[in-house]
């Protein structure tokens, strides 16, 4: 099933990248900004060691002004899909899950993520604002149920049959249509695995796998309708590409717990400031 997954997945990632060289290819400025390696080699760094990488890459752009609020998911989605691959073929091989379950529920958040990215794509700025703002919230909970381990403990169970596979099919779906937001996929995912007793090791190829195929198509529409930016996605796909190999096989592992408390009080700070740049363009539009 490995071997048919991992080509799956490299149909999926040439797919992305003819599609995105070719949208590049007319532009005749899409250099990088050091800013923006900066950020994708950092942030992707961190992601591989399991900080996440939307919330604080939104929270980036936020604070430095780097990218318009209503291109932050397209540029969020555009820019990480290729270190995420990577991070997939790195670990997804190791950790065993079901593969009915595996692949059923990556079919549903390939389908929810094309829907998403469409209507993500679609809208007004304010919306945006509000969508990320309410995604940064989110993730911001996530983390701090993290730091105090109140995630779903889970079960011993490496796959799911019936009702509950249903469930999780439909509610990864669902998750994956609103990580278009820049909401991440990673935290819904492994509560819902949790709380459908399945074993909790088994939420990490099945989170992974998910991303690394939803991602594609969801940047696909993204880069298809211009809502994004290209130099910005470019330098956080470049600098992700090194970060993901130093932190998964030179550092490993560091001890996060005080780092994630900074990240969690700088992804709130971002969330005000968004939501207050939505209140603040409904009472001038």
């Amino acid at each position: 099933m490995l071997p048919a997954t991992f080509a799956a997945l490299a149909l999926f990632t040439l797919a992305y990248a003819a599609i995105w060289t070719r949208a590049l290819w007319p532009l005749t400025n899409y250099r990088p900004t050091l800013p923006a390696l900066l950020t994708g080699f950092v942030t992707n760094f961190f992601d591989t060691l399991g900080i996440g990488s939307f919330a604080t890459t939104t929270s980036i752009f936020k604070f430095t002004r780097m990218v318009p609020d209503q291109l932050i998911p397209g540029t969020l989605n555009a820019g990480h899909t290729l270190p995420t691959i990577f991070q997939a073929f790195i670990y997804i091989a190791v950790i065993q899950v079901d593969p009915s379950t595996l692949l059923l529920m990556i079919a549903g958040a390939v389908v929810g993520s094309w829907f998403g990215a469409a209507w993500v794509a679609r809208l007004p700025k304010r919306n945006v604002q509000l969508g990320v703002g309410g995604a940064l919230l989110f993730a911001a909970v996530a983390l701090l149920l993290r730091q105090f381990d109140l995630f779903p403990a889970g079960g011993d169970a490496l796959g799911l049959t019936g009702g509950k596979l249903l469930t999780a099919v439909v509610l990864n779906c669902f998750f994956a249509a609103i990580s278009t937001f820049g909401i991440g996929f990673y935290a819904p995912c492994m509560t819902l695995v949790g709380l459908l007793g399945m074993n909790p090791t088994a939420a990490f190829p099945i989170m992974m796998g998910s991303s690394a195929f939803l991602m594609p198509v969801a940047s696909a529409r993204f880069v298809q309708s211009g809502k994004y930016s290209p130099t910005v996605a470019l330098g956080l796909t470049l600098g992700g590409l090194l970060g993901v190999p130093l932190a998964a096989f030179v550092v490993k592992s560091l001890p996060l717990t005080a780092l994630r408390w900074l990240v969690i009080v700088v992804i709130l700070y971002a969330a005000v400031r968004m939501l207050r740049s939505a209140y603040t363009e409904s009472h001038t539009a």
